[in-house]
């Protein structure tokens, strides 16, 4: 049987993980002067009071890859071990993964998925099918590359405090935007994000969001979304809601964002994956 194994960053409900057997390798969060394992020390909501009272951006660390290396040897008993890691364009994680793959006796696949948050856990989601089916892994990995070129990332940043507090904009700039209301959209290409566009208000700016998956796509009957949040249950409840009505999707994934993906988007902030 195929072992399935990802890092802290899929963003999963618990019941997915368990429902497919989905071993987590955590990374780690440096806020406030002490280091958390993500998920496990550590719960979203307590990582976005932590992170709105810092005065400096919260530090992400990869796992080892001795930490990769030791779950791989334990689970190869079992059978082959398929591992999906968040994009190696925004974080360390996936190299690690391969040199835990190198160091390891078993039969070990890493893929980099080329996203993050639920643009992982879609992945994870497909690949625990394929499992379920009985798929060889050789199949399984050629569909999931597939999967990780065709997966969409949208990031809908309802505050660019993180970014100034990441020093990629000025406070000037950061203090302007708050007092126009501006918003921006971020996606996902080739691993990394980039801006999208920059909206000056909260309507327009959800709206918006929902028009750029429809210009992505257009069969969403078979798709499977995800939809994250920090601290922002309403917005992302209209987002779903607003998706069902006007794309009819097979099924919308709802979760709170963890602190890695967190700390990109910030306070409010949003991220709506598909395939």
């Amino acid at each position: 049987m195929i072992q399935l194994v990802t890092d802290s960053t899929c963003d999963l409900p618990r019941e997915i993980i368990e429902k497919y057997n989905i071993t987590v390798v955590p990374l780690t969060i440096h806020i406030d002067g002490k280091d958390y394992l993500e998920s496990k020390e550590l719960s979203p909501e307590e990582f976005y009071e932590k992170m709105q009272r810092a005065d400096k951006l919260p530090k992400t660390s990869m796992p080892s890859p001795a930490a990769f290396a030791e779950v791989f040897d334990e689970l190869s008993e079992k059978g082959p071990v398929l591992c999906l890691t968040i994009s190696s364009g925004l974080s360390g994680t996936y190299n690690s993964a391969c040199l835990g793959r190198d160091y390891s006796k078993g039969d070990v696949r890493v893929i980099d998925t080329l996203s993050g948050s639920l643009g992982l856990g879609i992945q994870l989601i497909e690949a625990g099918e394929l499992i379920k089916q009985g798929k060889g892994i050789d199949e399984i990995v050629d569909h999931l590359k597939n999967m990780a070129e065709r997966t969409k990332v949208i990031i809908l940043l309802n505050t660019l405090e993180n970014i100034v507090k990441g020093g990629r904009l000025s406070k000037f700039q950061g203090s302007l935007a708050k007092l126009l209301d501006i918003k921006v959209i971020l996606h996902g290409v080739n691993g990394k994000v980039e801006i999208l566009e920059k909206i000056r208000g909260k309507k327009k700016f959800l709206k918006r969001s929902i028009e750029l998956i429809g210009n992505l796509k257009e069969d969403f009957s078979n798709t499977i979304f995800g939809i994250t949040h920090i601290n922002n249950l309403k917005d992302a409840e209209f987002l779903k809601s607003e998706i069902i009505k006007k794309y009819n999707p097979k099924e919308v994934i709802m979760n709170y964002m963890g602190a890695t993906m967190g700390t990109y988007a910030g306070e409010e902030g949003l991220i709506i994956s598909f395939y």
